[in-house]
């Protein structure tokens, strides 16, 4: 460490002594920490941490201590976070590419032990399991059951690697959800306590220092709940981070969020997330810090603010945290972590004046705005995104408003009609277009569900899901969810035969708490067993419908909707037949499994009728607040917590009998259909190309619009045995019962570049009239699958570039999509703005992000997708550091030998992005680096397992500068 500002020192906590980075040793340069931040006095301590004169300067920790709340800064933070978190959709892949990387690195002569990870990683498997069973007692062991029998060779890969990679734990199947189990158990808040600090650098004291951590999956700000600074980041950045690099930033703006006020009668968190994710999507916070501060965070429990903070990527913010406090330590103390460890925290982060009370004083801030909380009202979102807010009191009439642009291609206008109108629907007798409805009236379809006879129409609600740690990790909607189901079984309801109802907490101390109120039963009376602890519904891993339920949407055209307690709602995400997807409470999800519709008025139409005939309202059920607080102070003990996680690593019989593979080389089997060999270093050299290739002659793959999400390119939800990924496991003998969720086969690009662009809901302007992964073959003239026409335009040798709209990329970290683009062929994407993860992810993977000037798109330019491109320049720019701008000419000539030219700016934001985008991507340049030996960093040991050390803090790693998170509107990207 070189301690240019004097700020090593030290803090005694108990009986031991730590070795800090003080804050307040920067007063005396002049600069007003207080006035900082909260989260950027973390990233300044991390500075102060890792100063070496190299990676961290002292010119660095100085620019960020003088931050300017106004300025969109052009510098770098080079920041080490203190962990990696991983799920296994995104986790798996990552062990693939390391396993792969090892095997180039032997190729090429170097030493493949080198690639392991070197800060602390840990894997959670929770988005593996389906709801295929449900509604009964038997559901979880089923679905379980089926869970191995479809991931056994992916969870032997994992285990391989846990035996094979240093510093590399996973948490088993049906454990919990990660950002759960993150909140409840793995998070630090402070490391240094428990063994978990590392040793100065003469062997001395351990170091305390504020946790932080990047995750491969978006929603890792939920630990932003409790002070931990963190936030997701796509697979391929992730890789880079736990072989030891640092993270390059811009400097961030950050936008401060007042609270004032409680939450009134009957508005639970999901409301109040629900909110905020509306205000600060209007605000524009993409690419920006977020910070609540005010009198109003005093009154949000714990599990409210990590529900606020799981959100964050729906409003776009890199991060939304609330500082550490009181109820932080009342929390950690309440999940059974040590008195030591709560001690250090409350010492720590007092000492460096991190610690907030009613009597700290507002930070300086880039913007703010201020929400009262006792404005926010009962509140669902959808049916498409989950920033589309909707009062409860409006549900009815929205829905309503909203099914016009939900119907199937080529649906007749005239089955809209009539649908508000239940009266009318009711008794009705079956039809189908054209048949027996007439112009005025809905399509129908009778069907047996259940036993019992159903009629389906536009509005139907099919899927009820009570699911994802949005929801789950708070106790005050699950037990307001348990005690409204219990008040409607005495009252005689039951759910509608037709939906299908799933409860799956995120970790098992939801089960525990529910069980000891006697919640479960009434819960489970209304078909809402638990079907597993994992993720399901919320990641599109619903299962399937009814083949009844799934027949007569089909044949009918029908507009269905789902109801679920999740953070995500985009097209074709949550089932590939349900159209509307709406987010909700969990009291709502039951609500409306008890409803069965969503043209329901909450307010003013009965959800059903007791036993006497007489009719039931939502609010002779809905819980109060005394009721729910009564529940949560009895029921719920730091002992569930301690038992829950005492042997979190250990798994069941089914996960310690895995058969592990041995070497510390995976041997590779070829005939695998879950874990393949990528391609992505096979043609690589020792040293990257000595110029950077242009983007000549190239084709547009598709022509897509706004809002184009990443669930929309990357594979996720079912397989369809019709598609190119069926075809290919079919003729690999794989039947389509067995296909598994794209998601479980991410370790298979084979499967996973079929899959690209394949979205259900996916709309390309190159082959009009369709919905799907379609597109027009230029040449030829011939529509086909985007996999299909994208290996014929290999096969010519024509590169391929994808044009789109505004936020292209939004929604989950996902890295396959920009893998998978890479392997279609994908060079270019030329886009409105981008969403900030995806972004640097086709950097990461080679791909070159374009981005039209403001104002123009491919409508304005008359672009029509059927032009040939070059982009003019991009070598000469790139070499020069951007000495001449940031734009490229970009021309794309018209088959009638005519040409437009239009100038676009280089969304590679950073220098270090140059430098991966020359090698290829990150992991060959992390390779290549490894290779020359000038970046090789000291492994490091993992520590007991309840707080697994990190890497010497106040020591020069000699490691690779890795990972662009940049930091500002998607619109505005910065000059150098």
């Amino acid at each position: 460490m070189i301690d240019t500002f004097g700020a090593r020192s030290t803090l005694r906590v108990g009986d031991r002594t730590y070795e800090i980075a003080r804050l307040d040793a920067l007063e005396k340069e002049g600069v007003a920490v207080a006035r900082l931040p909260y989260s950027l006095r973390i990233l300044l301590e991390n500075l102060l941490r890792r100063e070496d004169g190299v990676t961290v300067t002292a010119d660095d920790v100085a620019a960020l201590a003088r931050w300017d709340p106004a300025a969109i800064s052009t510098r770098e933070v080079s920041f080490t976070p203190a962990r990696v978190l991983l799920q296994d959709f995104t986790g798996v892949p990552a062990v693939v590419d390391l396993a792969a990387m090892r095997e180039a690195m032997a190729r090429l002569g170097g030493d493949p032990a080198k690639i392991n990870p070197l800060q602390p990683v840990e894997l959670v498997i929770d988005h593996s399991i389906q709801v295929d069973a449900y509604g009964n007692d038997a559901a979880m062991r089923l679905n379980a059951d089926l869970e191995y029998k479809r991931n056994r060779e992916r969870y032997a890969f994992l285990r391989w690697g846990q035996k094979a990679f240093r510093n590399f734990r996973v948490v088993p199947p049906n454990t919990g959800i990660c950002h759960q189990v993150n909140l409840e158990y793995l998070a630090r808040v402070v490391v240094g306590a428990d063994g978990g600090g590392s040793a100065a650098p003469d062997g001395g004291r351990p170091w305390a220092y504020p946790d932080t951590l990047v995750g491969t999956d978006s929603h890792t700000p939920m630990v932003n709940g409790l002070g931990v600074l963190g936030w997701g980041v796509g697979g391929i950045e992730a890789e880079a981070a736990m072989l030891g690099q640092p993270i390059a930033l811009l400097t961030p703006q950050i936008v401060g969020f007042r609270l004032t006020g409680e939450l009134p009668e009957g508005a639970t968190a999901t409301d109040l997330v629900l909110t905020v994710t509306e205000m600060l999507r209007r605000k524009g916070v993409v690419g920006k810090f977020v910070e609540f501060f005010g009198p109003g965070v005093a009154a949000l429990p714990l599990a409210d603010r990590a529900t606020i903070g799981n959100m964050t990527p729906e409003y776009g913010a890199t991060c939304a945290i609330f500082p550490v406090d009181d109820e932080t330590l009342r929390y950690l103390r309440f999940t059974g972590r040590s008195a030591e460890q709560v001690a250090l925290v409350e010492a720590y982060m007092k000492e460096q004046g991190l610690f907030h009370t009613a009597e700290t004083p507002a930070a300086e801030y880039s913007d703010t705005l201020e929400l009262d909380l006792s404005t926010v009202e009962p509140s669902i979102a959808g049916p498409r995104r989950p920033q589309d807010r909707v009062s409860l009191s409006e549900a009815k009439r929205s829905f309503e408003a909203a099914l016009g642009s939900l119907l199937p291609t080529g649906a007749p206008a005239r089955s809209v009609k009539g649908a508000a109108t239940p009266e009318k629907v009711h008794g009705q007798r079956i039809g189908v277009w054209g048949e027996e409805n007439s112009a005025d009236e809905p399509a129908l379809a009778r069907v047996e569900a259940a036993g019992s006879a159903a009629e389906l129409r536009h509005g139907s609600v099919v899927i009820a899901a009570i699911t994802s740690c949005t929801n789950t990790s708070n106790p005050s909607v699950m037990v307001a969810a348990g005690l409204l189901a219990k008040k409607a079984v005495e009252r005689g309801l039951r759910s509608k035969p037709w939906v299908k109802t799933s409860l799956a907490p995120g970790s098992k101390v939801v089960t525990d708490y529910l069980a000891d109120a006697g919640l479960i039963e009434p819960l489970e009376q209304l078909g809402f067993h638990v079907v597993g602890y994992g993720c399901t519904t919320c990641i599109g891993n619903s299962g399937p419908l009814a083949a009844e339920i799934s027949e007569a949407i089909d044949r009918q055209g029908l507009v269905v909707c789902a109801a679920l307690s999740g953070n995500r709602n985009f097209e074709g995400r949550i089932h590939s037949e349900v159209r509307a997807n709406y987010l909700m409470s969990p009291p709502l999800v039951v609500a409306y499994a008890i409803a069965g519709r969503m043209d329901w008025d909450p307010y003013n139409e009965p959800i059903g009728t007791d036993a006497e005939g007489r009719s039931v309202f939502l609010k002779d059920l809905w819980p109060t607040r005394h009721e729910v607080e009564r529940v949560v102070e009895t029921a719920i003990r730091s002992e569930m917590f301690r038992r829950t996680y005492a042997e979190v690593f250990t798994g069941d019989e089914r996960w310690r009998s895995l058969p592990v593979p041995e070497g510390d080389l995976y041997h590779w089997d070829p005939d695998s259909t879950y874990v393949r060999n990528p391609p992505f270093f096979e043609m690589m050299a020792a040293a990257p190309p000595e110029r950077i290739e242009e983007v000549r002659g190239a084709r547009v793959l598709a022509l897509l619009g706004d809002s184009i999400t990443t669930d929309h390119i990357s594979p996720a939800g079912s397989i369809k045995k019709e598609s190119p990924a069926g075809r290919y496991l079919m003729e690999r003998g794989v039947e389509p019962k067995d296909f598994n969720s794209y998601g479980s086969r991410r370790g298979n690009h084979e499967v996973m570049m079929r899959g690209t662009f394949a979205n259900v809901r996916l709309r390309n302007r190159l082959a009009p009239g369709t919905e799907g992964g379609f597109t027009t073959h230029i040449p030829s003239g011939e529509v086909m699958t985007i996999y299909d026409a994208a290996m014929r335009y290999q096969a010519e040798g024509t590169p391929l570039v994808v044009i789109a709209g505004k936020e292209y990329g939004s929604g989950s970290s996902r890295d396959w999509a920009a893998k998978g683009p890479r392997l279609l062929g994908v060079r270019a994407v030329i886009a409105e703005s981008y969403e900030r993860i995806h972004r640097s992810n086709l950097v990461g993977m080679g791909i070159l992000p374009l981005q039209f000037r403001a104002g123009e798109s491919a409508e304005s330019l008359g672009l029509t997708g059927r032009e040939l491109y070059d982009v003019v320049g991009l070598a000469a720019l790139l070499e020069s550091g951007f000495a001449d701008g940031r734009e490229v000419t970009v021309r794309a000539r018209r088959e009638d030998g005519s040409a437009v030219e239009f100038r676009a700016t280089v969304r590679i934001d950073t220098p270090q992005e140059v430098e991966y985008y020359r090698h290829g991507g990150i992991l060959q340049y992390v390779i290549r680096q490894l290779l020359s030996g000038r970046r090789e960093p000291e492994a490091v040991s993992m520590g007991p397992a309840a707080a697994p050390q990190v890497q010497q803090p106040g020591v020069r790693d000699d490691k690779v500068e890795e990972g662009s998170i940049e930091s500002f509107p998607a619109s505005d990207p910065p000059a150098y």
